[in-house]
């Protein structure tokens, strides 16, 4: 399912590139460094002007790329104190070409724990690409004075900075409000979590092998190491393309987080696989749940999964993810919600016996793979997604069998868009039942505690899921 035009486009389903995997963490070597600064700052300023860290990463130059995107994902980390140290560097707001460099730079070098580079070599750096660019060319004067000012004044200008919430978190105000509400007790830790790198988790294809046989491939195949999370997750212990992932073009593995895991089990648990299932996948792209609940089934099974997806580009990936693995659903390109456009096409009007309703949602539980997320979000969204997440839950519930199960989730640490919605969801329909359900996820190890016991998921994204069950009449 799209997102509304009116909210900044922030996809809350994103897959890795197959020739970056989940690996592209590392500022690149061997290529000019103020080249690449100077477009990170490039890409920070399409950012915080509105448009997805993805979207302006892919109009770079190729060779650029995986550095850029490194050194763009940890200045995201780090906007808030690099805005606050400019404030102080430079009270009046110079150009915005100038200011995403200074910002850039002080995002960077602040810290020499955890810098990319050196904060010396950083400033200057910083100070031959604004020599470099003809549009900062006559501020390079103003950029040095600022940054070296800052290279010597470091420990002060930061402790000034300590007290704003913003700096301290690098999470805009109204999302650490909302946190803080909604967390009383673990804000913090949540806050914390978004600013630490996700691993990189595998699914593996328990059609093909099992995940510890699949573990001993790594080890054999690709000298790479990792740990079990879930029933046929692996943890890798560093992100790897998943050009070296064994047996990955031949459908043995794919890159899932391991809260995603969680899906396509508890929509089946129960369900008896062997009988001819009709399942609908709404807002499917690109797929990876889909693929999880016909990898479950088995092969030869009569289960029928039917995806939906409103963006037809997305819902290509849903294809591409499905041919890869060799597998099939039927893939309609709809809107969820307008259920008779694509109803008689799915399964001829007939109700379904399990929905998985993975809804659009603000994307805050993945803010640590995409940190650009909480940027681009604005607090008003959140009433607008939620709307959306009732109207797809209203839409969608009619169409289940009584008997039948919907499992909503969203990648949300938000209640509005989980627990609250679903309280609502409750209220309007005496035939729901709430089952034994996961609820809210923290992001990383299960801050405030794993609800499915024992850390079994090992390091995952942020999550809700609500598993529903339709009542006799």
């Amino acid at each position: 399912m799209s997102t509304p035009a009116n909210i900044p486009t922030v996809s809350n389903k994103r897959a890795p590139t197959r020739g970056q995997g989940a690996a592209a963490s590392q500022p690149q070597q061997g290529l000019a460094l103020w080249k690449q600064l100077d477009a990170t700052a490039q890409c920070l300023q399409a950012v915080r002007g509105g448009q997805s860290a993805t979207a302006v990463l892919e109009q770079v130059e190729r060779s650029l790329r995986p550095g850029v995107q490194a050194l763009l994902f940890q200045a995201l980390r780090q906007l808030g104190r690099a805005v606050a140290l400019r404030k102080a560097l430079a009270p009046r707001n110079p150009p915005p070409r100038v200011d995403n460099l200074l910002c850039t730079a002080l995002a960077l070098a602040w810290q020499e724990e955890g810098a990319p580079y050196p904060p010396f070599t950083l400033v200057s750096q910083a100070v031959e690409a604004a020599k470099n660019n003809p549009a900062m060319r006559g501020q390079s004067g103003f950029i040095n004075a600022c940054l070296r000012r800052f290279l010597r004044e470091r420990d002060a200008l930061v402790a000034s900075t300590d007290k704003d919430p913003v700096a301290q978190w690098n999470h805009p105000e109204w999302w650490i409000r909302r946190l803080r509400k909604d967390y009383p007790d673990h804000w913090q830790q949540i806050l914390q979590a978004n600013n630490a790198h996700a691993p990189m988790t595998l699914r593996v294809n328990q059609q093909h092998g099992t995940a510890q046989d699949y573990l001993k491939r790594l080890a054999d195949e690709a000298e790479l190491s990792g740990v079990l999370v879930g029933p046929v997750g692996i943890e890798l212990s560093q992100p790897a393309p998943v050009s070296r992932l064994p047996g990955f073009e031949a459908g043995d593995v794919s890159v899932q987080d391991a809260a995603a895991q969680m899906a396509a089990p508890l929509l089946l648990e129960g369900l008896d696989t062997a009988a001819p299932l009709q399942i609908l996948d709404a807002c499917a792209a690109p797929g990876g749940k889909t693929a999880h609940l016909l990898e479950m089934a088995g092969a030869g099974s009569p289960v029928q999964v039917t995806a939906l997806e409103m963006d037809g580009v997305r819902a290509r990936r849903i294809g591409e993810t499905l041919e890869r693995l060799h597998l099939k659903a039927g893939v309609i390109v709809c809107d969820a919600a307008q259920v008779e456009d694509w109803w008689a096409q799915a399964n001829g009007k007939a109700p379904f016996d399990a929905i998985l309703l993975d809804a659009p949602c603000s994307a805050s539980g993945i803010v640590r793979r995409h940190p650009d997320v909480r940027w681009l979000r604005r607090e008003s969204d959140l009433s607008q997604l939620a709307r959306l997440q009732e109207r797809l839950l209203n839409a969608l519930w009619p169409l289940l069998k009584p008997g039948g199960r919907l499992l909503y989730c969203t990648c949300s640490v938000f209640r509005e868009e989980g627990e609250n919605q679903v309280k609502a969801f409750l209220s309007r329909n005496n035939r729901a039942q709430l089952l034994t359900s996961p609820g809210h996820l923290m992001p990383g190890h299960s801050a405030g505690g794993d609800k499915l016991g024992q850390n079994a998921t090992g390091d995952h994204d942020g999550f809700y899921y609500a598993l529903l069950q339709k009542l006799a009449a």
